[in-house]
């Protein structure tokens, strides 16, 4: 197989000196995720200096290196690294001949992603390409887009943000052919106005699009005529999904499936087509529909994408489904959203929670972080879906959450039984004696809450 790079064409495409030749197969930043033939970027942070890790990444395989400083070691010596980074995904992107997909949403943009990539590498027997994890920032993406294989026919590429300016700098990288917005919500909403400066924002995706490009936006969000109208500025065709009957995508029928998902038949820009998609949940369908419009925009196979979308398993903190061992006999149900959280995901999450056959519908909700003065108001406006969908009881977590628990205890709406605590250690010990087989457990909230490590000890042994 060829090299992914050569120290040749990196030094052409960073504009630094190498001090002998070598070649990569990989890249990482990261000195623990080094393996043999990768070439690691010795990046400075705020916490660390990757410089300091130099020789353990040789140690651990490493072909070569690019520093910012001259070192006995195989390098590229650059007046920046991140620079050079940034500079390498730009020759990855002008070499490529592959068809680009961007993701970016408020919610749902790592399962879109994953979902994309299921299909098309299906199709194309192994020739797509995705950022890995959730490596959407301003380091992820360079990372993610310079190692994209030379041979690659698909790359999908997501991008987040936290502020606006993000995505007008990280689209600029991935230059996508097509640009999906899954939805819009107030995730972040601390750094913006309000939600609709969160749209602009997202909808910056689209100021990288190639020429032609095509954007594909959700119909059903209020703020669906804002992104329209600045896709329609940089996209040579604006495609809608949803349930909308206006959508350019749309749902026809949806009914539930045995293995717990859906099956959809929906409308498509050129085809119909019937298939089942493995997870629960109105979102996910919604999401669907964007995966199928863009795998047909970029001329994968459909027939690939439909299967690809009913075996499509469960991510740990994003939907995976685990059954769980309880000290006194039987199983539970463990759904574990515990990835991130926003007040539009936590109420579609507990909606699903209402769909569960289960003796009790569990909800261990930890609070949603960067929220800013509407905080309060998000975590309260938690009651409704909590009722809604007959949660039995309701263990919170964080300060945050204390105005919800108070409503709760008002009695005006939501579970009768609930509790409310600090930390996730303490809500492990509070949750165990209430839980029976055949229970239904969702755990979500923002990762500041550390959820995940409460899922990893409910599900290692018997509880």
């Amino acid at each position: 197989m060829t090299a992914l790079w050569t120290s040749q064409e990196i030094s052409e495409a960073t504009g630094g000196e190498a001090s002998q030749d070598f070649a990569c197969d990989g890249v990482a930043f990261d000195s623990r995720e080094i393996g043999k033939g990768d070439l690691f970027f010795a990046l400075k942070g705020e916490q660390s200096d990757g410089h300091l890790f130099v020789d353990q990444a040789f140690m651990q395989g490493a072909a070569g290196t690019i520093v910012g400083a001259a070192t006995e070691h195989p390098h590229i010596l650059v007046a920046d690294t991140h620079r050079a980074l940034i500079d390498l995904a730009a020759a990855s992107r002008q070499r490529s001949k592959a068809r680009i997909i961007g993701v970016t949403g408020s919610a749902g943009k790592t399962g879109t992603k994953e979902a994309l990539f299921a299909a098309l590498d299906r199709s194309s027997r192994g020739k797509a390409h995705r950022s890995v994890k959730s490596y959407n920032n301003h380091v992820g993406v360079p990372l993610s887009m310079a190692r994209m294989p030379r041979e690659s026919i698909f790359g999908v590429f997501e991008m987040g943000m936290n502020h606006a300016g993000e995505l007008s700098a990280l689209t600029q990288i991935v230059r996508p052919d097509v640009a999906i917005i899954t939805t819009i919500a107030p995730a972040h909403i601390e750094h913006f106005e309000d939600e609709t400066g969160i749209a602009r924002a997202k909808a910056e995706i689209f100021e990288g699009l190639t020429d032609g490009g095509i954007a594909i936006i959700p119909a059903d969000n209020r703020h669906y005529r804002l992104l329209a109208e600045t896709a329609e500025k940089y996209a040579g065709t604006v495609l809608s999904f949803g349930f909308d009957e206006g959508a350019d995508i749309r749902v026809v029928d949806h009914v539930a499936s045995e293995n717990g998902g859906s099956l959809v038949t929906a409308k498509l820009v050129h085809s119909s087509l019937c298939y089942t998609i493995s997870q629960p949940g109105d979102y996910w369908i919604a999401n669907s529909l964007a995966v199928l419009a863009a795998v047909e925009a970029v001329g994968g196979d459909l027939a690939s994408a439909g299967l690809a979308l009913a075996e499509l398993g469960g991510m740990q903190g994003r939907g995976q489904r685990i059954e769980i061992s309880l000290a006194g006999g039987g199983s539970a149900l463990l759904i574990d959203e515990s990835y991130n959280a926003n007040p539009a995901s936590m109420a579609a999450t507990i909606a699903q929670l209402g769909t569960a056959e289960a003796s009790k519908r569990i909800a261990v909700l930890g609070a949603m972080k960067e929220l800013g003065e509407r905080s309060d108001e998000y975590h309260a406006g938690l009651a409704a879906p909590l009722a809604a969908a007959r949660v039995d009881y309701a263990l919170l977590i964080g300060e945050e959450m204390q105005i919800l628990a108070d409503r709760l205890a008002s009695g005006v709406e939501g579970p009768a039984k609930f509790d409310h605590c600090g930390s996730a250690d303490e809500a492990l010990e509070i949750l165990k004696p209430y839980l029976g087989n055949g229970d239904a457990i969702l755990v979500k909230g923002s990762n500041a809450v550390g959820l995940s490590k409460f899922v990893s000890a409910l599900s290692a042994g018997e509880n």
